[in-house]
This record gives C-alpha cells, sequence and structure tokens, in this order.
C-alpha cells in the first residue's frame, strides 16, 4: 500500500519580545541566538495543503522533518485560540451593533414626532426696532410640539442661534421635557433688545427675546395669567376639559382650531348663529 503525506502551509504573523541592559550593535547581533524572549502570536493564516506520495522503501519519520519541541509553538492549539479569540470579537462587534441599533429604535420610539399636517398660529411682534415672528406647531391634542423663530435686522450668526435655539426647544418637547420647565429656565432673562412690545395684547414689555417667547407660550398653551400684563377678555368662569359634557360642534372647532391661536377659550371665541336668519332674496 502506498503512504501519503499531507502538509499543511501556515502564515503566521508573530513577535519575539527581547530585553536589552543596553542597546548597542554587538546586543543586538546575539538576539538570534538568544531563546529567552518572549513569543506572541498575532495572526495566523491557513494557505494551502498539498498532498505527496512517498517511497516505498522510504518510512514516513524518515522523510519528515522533526520538530524541535522546546522552541517550536503548538500550532495547532494557537490557531484554534486565534479562531476563537476572532469569534469572540465578532460576536462582540455585533453585540455592539446590535445595542446601537436597540438604543436607536428605543430614542425613536421616545420621541413624539408632529404630525405632517400639523395646528399652530403665526404672532408678530415688535421690541425696538427688532421685529420678532413666532411661530408654533401643535399635536392633534393641542399641545405644542415645535417653534421657530424669525428675526430681521440681524446678522447671520443671530439668526442662525436663534434658528437653532428654536430646534433645541422642539426636540426636548418632542421628547417629553415639559413646557413648564422651559418657561422657569427662560423667563426673566435679560439682555437687548429688550423693552415696550407692540402687537401683542396680552405682553407690553419683557426683558428679552427668551422672556417675550416664553411668556406668550406660557399664556397661550399653559394659561400661565400671572405672566400677562393684561387681563384675558370675556374670560370663562369654568374651564373647558375633555370630560365628555361638550357638545359636538364644541370638539369640532377645538380639532380644527389652534390651541395657542385662540389661548384655550374656545366658548369665547364662538359666536351663536342659530338665531340669525339671512335674507338671501335679492332686490331688484
Amino acid at each position: 500500500m502506498s503512504k501519503y503525506v499531507v502538509e499543511t502551509f501556515y502564515t503566521c504573523t508573530f513577535k519575539i519580545v527581547h530585553k536589552l541592559d543596553e542597546l548597542n550593535q554587538k546586543r543586538l547581533g546575539e538576539l538570534e541566538n538568544r531563546n529567552d524572549g518572549e513569543f506572541e502570536l498575532i495572526d495566523v493564516k491557513l494557505n494551502n495543503r498539498k498532498t505527496k506520495t512517498l517511497d516505498r522503501n522510504s518510512t514516513t519519520k524518515d522523510s519528515l522533518v522533526k520538530l524541535d519541541k522546546k522552541n517550536t509553538p503548538d500550532i495547532a492549539s494557537l490557531v484554534n485560540e486565534k479562531i476563537a479569540t476572532s469569534n469572540d470579537v465578532k460576536l462582540d462587534e455585533e453585540n455592539k451593533t446590535k445595542n446601537l441599533n436597540t438604543n436607536k429604535i428605543n430614542r425613536e420610539n421616545d420621541r413624539s414626532k408632529m404630525p405632517d399636517r400639523r395646528k399652530g398660529y403665526i404672532q408678530k411682534v415688535t421690541i425696538g426696532d427688532h421685529k420678532i415672528y413666532l411661530h408654533t406647531g401643535e399635536y392633534d391634542d393641542g399641545k405644542v410640539g415645535e417653534i421657530f423663530i424669525d428675526m430681521n435686522k440681524e446678522g447671520e450668526l443671530v439668526r442662525s442661534l436663534m434658528n437653532n435655539f428654536a430646534i433645541a426647544i422642539s426636540l426636548g418637547l418632542q421628547y417629553g421635557v415639559p413646557l413648564d420647565e422651559f418657561v422657569d429656565a427662560f423667563i426673566k432673562t435679560k439682555f437687548e433688545p429688550s423693552g415696550v412690545i407692540t402687537g401683542n395684547d396680552r405682553i407690553l414689555s419683557a426683558s428679552s427675546i427668551l422672556d417675550y417667547i416664553f411668556r406668550e407660550l406660557a399664556i397661550s398653551y399653559l394659561g400661565r395669567e400671572d405672566l400677562a400684563h393684561t387681563p384675558a377678555l370675556n374670560k370663562s368662569k369654568t374651564k373647558i376639559e375633555n370630560d365628555g359634557t361638550e357638545d359636538a360642534f364644541l370638539k369640532m372647532v377645538k380639532n380644527i382650531t389652534s390651541k395657542g391661536f385662540v389661548r384655550s377659550n374656545y366658548k369665547e371665541k364662538l359666536v351663536d348663529l342659530s338665531n340669525v336668519r339671512f335674507n338671501l332674496k335679492s332686490n331688484k
């Protein structure tokens, strides 16, 4: 019977660490004869396998080159260890990727995105020579979910800062930060422009732009009459709530009307035309 030898070729990347008392050419030349270095395998790659037939008159032991077990590492154990390490690294990377995706999904679930078609209002006021436009966006239930701030006669830097500030406030509202927290944080802040306000029937002066903006939002969406400078006209004695006592017409009006625009005073804004009669006959 013929005998066969299977040769497996590996490409190994490793390093040997030696410790020297001094660094010179003589010591470096002696490194090849030293066997006290620390061996560390970096990478092992399987290249190929070759099979060859042995001569019948020769033996396997004579044909094979014996390896010095003292100086040669165990390739099989090193390969298995390297494969196991690689698998662990891959699992760790997969787990990290999975955790990142899960965290991203959780963040998306925590955010209450605004509807594509939303209610809201635009309030224009003037502080000194500065015109300010406050845009609001509301959820279907009437809660504010975003704001935009536009200004004129300002440089690109100020406009960009105010726009990005409005985006930050909007993201906070959509992630569940109560509007009360923003109101308490920015009310009574002082910087220019400030002073008399024209264009708003409830706020007559403000110490800064932020003071005005959050006073307006607090009055419109939180009912904070203590922050207004003028009393509410035709203020209702009973607060309207979604307790099932509203008629169908009032519910319809609340669904299509901006809560901030009417400042929650739906009944005061309605005009009863049930007893009004129109004469549609034309006079010739």
